[in-house]
């Protein structure tokens, strides 16, 4: 009889070639094609549970063919949420049945919402880059604008510039879409102080006319009354006319403005350089600096230097809260921006004797010390002349613009604050498109962060967008061809009919929570007490980090480009990253899983090709959203199929030698054990671990702690990490178990005689016990 362990070495020294012949057995081969095509058309566990072949072939997989009949007891491990340490499967002492679970997406975390964590926070860090480009954007824009004009010479060079007439446009509030080139031309080269000029007749009789007619309207809808209930048609039509006549008196006096805006001729040309006079050009761009929506810096800035230009020229109080500027420099530098702070309240401060402790700012000053800040911040007599010769001295004028420059954005931050609270609370709600668009401030917010001008996008177009079909290069949002419109539908997980879905995402939240545990178990592994602890923090912070950034992997370049990502996943998986180099990687995961021949399907290993399947990438290193969600992923079959060729494997050697069997399951299982308890919990691993230090079968019947003890003593656990001391150690069993169990074999003399009554110890196992060290 051939010994252990020269059995064993036979299947064991080309694994992968030994699998390759036990998957070209027919029934083999018949099964395993039979899984992969079905399990992925099973959409319940009851469906799962009655195919048998389906269900049959997953349990031999793990280990569990006796436990084949058992679909009550099954489907309540199918259906426990391994999140919960209170779930049926976790409850359980065999860890097959948590393994059998995990290996499934019964209970799968990977639920319908319409935007996830990661898709929020992506969406939040486009906010907050909009808001930054923005800043940018006025600022390039502002430089540009100035630059430019040093070498316009004719009207049209402003006119035919697409970014110098917007410019010009935003800064007096014409509408770009809708303007007469013709009027505009005229009104740019009117001689403001010439009564015949253009502007003086033509739009100022137009102004004249308009004024009138809103006069008329604004009568006769107040001749109606107040009563809500009379009348109500008609005033409708009157307030519709109303706010007409309102709109187009401010563009005619906005095409009014261009006269005093450039120093061009009737025919619309001016010396190089001399379009605008510096007064002219400092008053445009100011104009378009405060007609932004946010302050940006470069507005700041412009308003510091109005402010320190103007305020030696102010001599009381009035003069400087009558100028709006001013009077808003004031309010936000000494963080006065409160509705009930009106122009009143700051005479009131500013005029305050601060030797009287009964007066305005010293009585409401204890409770807003910035009352005080800005009595003190000016030199006004309480009748508001100036006391002394200016209203503030330089000190007090750098004082202002420091608290100007520390507190101008103080509202627009907490108004941003404000927006993505409000942001998170209402998409925590969204259920479908119609949600979503159903609040401006909420999908308005979400336009903002992708650079679209909510006021600028039509519902239609948004709710297309949000509905289409992101695996479909066809669909309506690639026919936009506008990145920003990509970006917004992939910030959200709305499917075609307008609901919502589960996030498609580099790994399902199943396999990140899998992976995640799978690491904190391989980091911890025989460790005790403080460094154990310590270890167990460490883990947790590598978990915390790779769950986070997983959720916002995009690509595969992505992920490959972060090692302490790539690495944290090779480790969870057993494997040392330290032998695998990039280019390996690299060629692991650009394989096609579905050929034969490919790197990943032809590498020994087959843990990389399990690792590939469980990421969702496409052939171009895409996010895949083809790959619809199954109740098992493509690296969770092809796990289940590569156990089920070593548990094969495993029954058909162990029909021949037991010990044999042993073997092979002990080097499967190695990698499982975490502790003693670890060995004593599964039956074959005690056995095998009682022949290999040669201790009697009554060590069981001990006190379970006695037989941890043991093990201890046995066998340093930290050897089981290492390849070397594994391979030595099964070598070992092979020799023990052919001791203890007797195997014969034909010795040389039994050979030459023909003898058959050998029952000593054979030759392969002499040479065994040559090669281990004891």
């Amino acid at each position: 009889m051939v010994s252990t362990y020269l059995s064993y070495d036979l299947v064991n020294r080309d694994m992968f070639k030994t699998l390759q012949r036990v998957a070209s057995q027919d029934m083999v081969a018949r099964d395993a094609a039979y899984y992969a095509e079905n399990i992925g058309k099973v959409t319940s566990i009851d469906e799962f549970l009655d195919d048998y072949r389906l269900f049959s072939y997953a349990m031999k997989a793990h280990g569990l063919e006796e436990m084949t009949y058992a679909k009550a007891f099954m489907k309540k491990v199918l259906e426990s949420d391994l999140s919960d340490p209170n779930s049926y499967a976790n409850l359980l002492t065999d860890d097959r049945y948590k393994k059998f679970a995990a290996a499934f997406n019964f209970s799968s975390s990977d639920t319908a919402i319409a935007q996830s964590a990661a898709q929020q926070e992506e969406i939040l860090g486009l906010y907050d880059q909009s808001i930054i480009a923005t800043q940018d954007k006025v600022a390039e824009e502002t430089r540009y604008y100035t630059a430019m004009m040093a070498q316009v010479d004719h009207v049209d060079d402003i006119l035919s510039n697409d970014r110098l007439r917007r410019y010009l446009f935003e800064s007096l509030g014409i509408d770009d879409s809708v303007y007469s080139y013709q009027v505009v031309r005229s009104a740019m080269s009117s001689d403001k102080d010439d009564p015949a000029s253009y502007t003086n007749t033509v739009l100022k009789d137009q102004m004249t006319y308009l004024t009138a007619k809103l006069s008329t309207a604004q009568a006769e809808l107040a001749a109606l009354g107040t009563n809500s209930k009379e009348h109500v048609d008609k005033k409708a039509s009157l307030k519709l006319e109303i706010a007409g006549y309102q709109k187009v008196i401010k563009s005619t006096q906005a095409h009014i403005d261009l006269a005093g805006a450039f120093e061009f001729a009737v025919d619309g040309t001016s010396a190089k350089g001399s379009a605008q006079t510096e007064q002219q050009l400092e008053a445009i761009t100011d104009l378009y600096l405060l007609s932004r929506p946010r302050q940006t810096q470069a507005s700041a800035l412009r308003e510091r230097d109005y402010f320190e230009e103007k305020i030696p020229t102010v001599t009381s109080v009035d003069g400087l809260l009558d100028d709006p500027r001013l009077y808003d420099y004031v309010r936000k530098a000494f963080d006065l921006n409160e509705l009930f702070v009106v122009k009143s309240t700051l005479e009131q401060i500013l005029t305050s004797d601060l030797s009287d402790p009964n007066s305005y700012a010293n009585l409401y000053g204890k409770d807003r010390p910035q009352y005080l800040e800005l009595a003190n911040a000016f030199n006004f007599n309480t009748d508001g002349s100036l006391d002394g010769l200016v209203a503030q001295t330089a000190a007090q004028t750098s004082l202002t613009s420091n608290h100007y420059f520390s507190r101008y954005d103080d509202k627009q931050e907490e108004a941003d604050e404000k927006a993505i609270k409000l942001y998170k609370s209402e998409m925590a709600a969204v259920k479908s498109v119609e949600d979503f668009l159903s609040d401006k401030a909420i999908y308005g917010f979400a336009l903002q962060a992708v650079g679209l001008d909510p006021d600028s996008v039509s519902l239609l177009t948004l709710k297309n967008v949000l509905k289409s079909d992101l695996s479909d290069p066809k669909s309506y949002v690639y026919r936009l061809k506008d990145e920003r419109y990509l970006t917004l539908a992939q910030a959200f997980n709305f499917t075609r009919d307008g609901g919502i879905t589960a996030p498609v995402q580099a790994q399902s939240m199943a396999t990140i929570t899998e992976t995640a545990k799978a690491y904190i178990v391989e980091q911890t592994r025989f460790l005790r007490d403080d460094e154990k602890e310590a270890a167990r923090k460490k883990a947790d912070a590598e978990s915390s980090y790779y769950t986070q950034t997983m959720a916002s992997i995009k690509t595969l370049s992505e992920f490959l480009g972060d090692r302490r990502l790539v690495d944290f996943v090779l480790t969870a998986k057993g494997i040392d990253p330290s032998t695998a180099t990039d280019d390996f990687l690299k060629q692991i995961f650009t394989s096609d899983l579905n050929d034969p021949k490919s790197f990943v399907n032809q590498y020994p290993d087959r843990s990389y090709a399990e690792l590939l399947g469980s990421f969702n990438f496409d052939e171009n290193g895409n996010l895949d959203r083809d790959l619809h969600t199954t109740v098992q992923g493509r690296g969770k079959v092809l796990e289940t199929q590569n156990l089920y060729l070593r548990q094969t494997l495993e029954i058909e050697r162990g029909e021949e030698n037991a010990g044999v069997r042993l073997a092979l399951y002990f080097e499967r299982m190695v990698d499982t054990v975490t502790d003693a308890y670890s060995i004593l919990g599964d039956e074959a691993l005690m056995e095998f671990f009682r022949v290999t230090f040669s201790l009697p079968s009554e060590i069981g019947a001990m006190d379970i702690d006695q037989q941890a003890k043991i093990v201890e003593k046995n066998l340093d656990l930290n050897d089981l990490k290492d390849p070397d001391k594994v391979r030595k150690m099964i070598q070992r069993f092979t020799i023990m178990y052919d001791l203890e169990n007797g195997v014969t074999g034909p010795s040389p003399v039994d050979i030459l005689t023909g003898s058959g009554a050998y029952t000593g110890i054979s030759a392969d196992t002499l040479w065994a016990l040559s090669q281990v060290r004891r």
